[in-house]
């Protein structure tokens, strides 16, 4: 498709934060000029008038588990090791079939819908998520989820093969992964440590995200989660961890020293009480953060304009400081960094050559107006309801409420319906 974008406002995110008034031209899955309006032979299958809204890169959704949309507002309400082990992982158990397929594709009309082109995604089985996203043309990039009770070392070795290749044209791509320090035998941390070493490969987990999981690894190990996986090889080529919220002085070293990103994931550890994260003091050592919005069971939303809202006010309120954390780095946080974070380094900004992963928010709404500063009004104000467009790999998958992912909606919701009443 041939898409001519025009008369509207463009966040590139490659000049920082200027908004410029510029046309974006599509060819196929990548934008091929971003400049003033200008003639074209190019025969245009549609040209979208903008009327002033604004294009910008979509956001990228850097911590997912997502087909757990099943468990949205059925295990409310317990502390994180209960909500876990007595309702979450009997609860997963019972999935069969299909069922992470269909799941998996509400949870991308949720992500369309709130303006994300990308997801990380931690789950099993992997070829159901695949094919959710292939078949729906969303992007997403896998996360193994080893650990003592599921998969083995060589099947994440296949996944990463797998999932790699090129046959999958960028929709899908695979980075190791395990669940986390507390699932997974020591033995089978330094199976990981090796497996990275072998790949030269990034590596991501769950890392201290409550006290309670700190303080436990200091008990079996000496040590905290971060320093353990340093002290493996886990960590020698990159990766991160998800949540972060108590990493002490000298994890922040290590992930500084190595590269590491920080994903954070306020909704979720808000509503599970794990803690907020200390973003403050991330940016300080200057650790890049990008932001997840985890999954439907301990968020329930996927919605990224409540995840930087919330990046931002809470470490405002934590720190008796309002001047912390500027609305506009909260924007690079949810576009560039957690799109370098994922490994998709060619969608996460709007210039020539880069994928079409773009967005367009509504200006014409009441919690836009006036305009007088549209990034901190998307940090601040902005909504889901600004979502006017959404397009992934070139093709428009969600306009104006509507979705483009070649199922009806009341087909994905009555098939979701069932497989949580089952399950219930």
């Amino acid at each position: 498709m041939n898409i001519r974008f025009y008369n509207g406002r463009i966040l590139t995110m490659a000049n920082g934060y200027e908004v410029e008034e510029k046309e974006v031209w599509v060819q196929d899955n990548k934008i091929s000029y971003v400049g003033d309006s200008k003639d074209s032979d190019i025969k245009w299958d549609e040209e979208i008038d903008l009327k002033g809204n604004l294009l910008m890169p979509g956001f990228k959704n850097a911590h997912t588990h997502s087909a757990m949309t099943f468990l949205r507002s059925n295990a409310d309400d317990y502390p994180l090791q209960t909500w876990l082990t007595e309702h979450i992982f009997p609860r997963e158990a019972q999935l069969q079939g299909d069922d992470v397929y269909w799941l998996s594709i509400l949870a991308i009309m949720e992500y369309l819908s709130s303006g994300i082109t990308a997801n990380f995604d931690m789950y099993f089985p992997e070829d159901m998520i695949v094919k959710a996203s292939v078949d729906t043309g969303f992007r997403t990039v896998l996360c193994g989820a080893l650990n003592n009770f599921v998969s083995s070392i060589e099947n994440m070795e296949k996944s990463y093969i797998e999932y790699n290749d090129k046959k999958y044209n960028g929709l899908i791509s695979y980075k190791l992964g395990f669940h986390a320090e507390y699932t997974c035998s020591k033995e089978l941390l330094e199976e990981i440590g090796k497996l990275a070493e072998k790949y030269k490969a990034p590596v991501w987990t769950h890392n201290s995200e409550t006290k309670k999981e700190v303080e436990d690894c200091i008990e079996r190990y000496g040590v905290t989660p971060t320093k353990l996986f340093d002290e493996l090889g886990i960590y020698n080529y990159g990766g991160g961890g998800y949540h972060c919220v108590y990493l002490n002085d000298e994890d922040m070293d290590i992930f500084k020293d190595k590269g590491l990103y920080v994903i954070t994931n306020p909704s979720s550890n808000i509503k599970l009480a794990s803690g907020i994260a200390p973003i403050e003091k991330f940016e300080e050592r200057e650790i890049p953060v990008g932001i997840g919005t985890d999954g439907p069971a301990s968020n329930n939303a996927l919605d990224m304009f409540r995840e930087m809202f919330l990046v931002s006010g809470l470490t405002k309120v934590n720190n008796f400081d309002a001047s912390l954390i500027d609305g506009n780095d909260v924007i690079k946080m949810a576009t560039v960094n957690s799109a370098h974070a994922m490994g998709l380094v060619d969608c996460d900004v709007i210039a020539e050559g880069k994928k079409a992963d773009l967005i367009v928010i509504d200006l014409d709404r009441p919690n836009m107006r006036p305009i007088n500063n549209i990034t901190k009004n998307i940090v601040y104000s902005g909504s889901k309801e600004n979502i006017k467009l959404t397009m992934v790999d070139g093709k428009i998958l969600y306009r104006n409420g509507k979705f483009n992912i070649g199922f009806s909606e009341e087909e994905i919701y009555n098939k979701a319906q069932e497989i949580a009443e089952r399950i219930k």
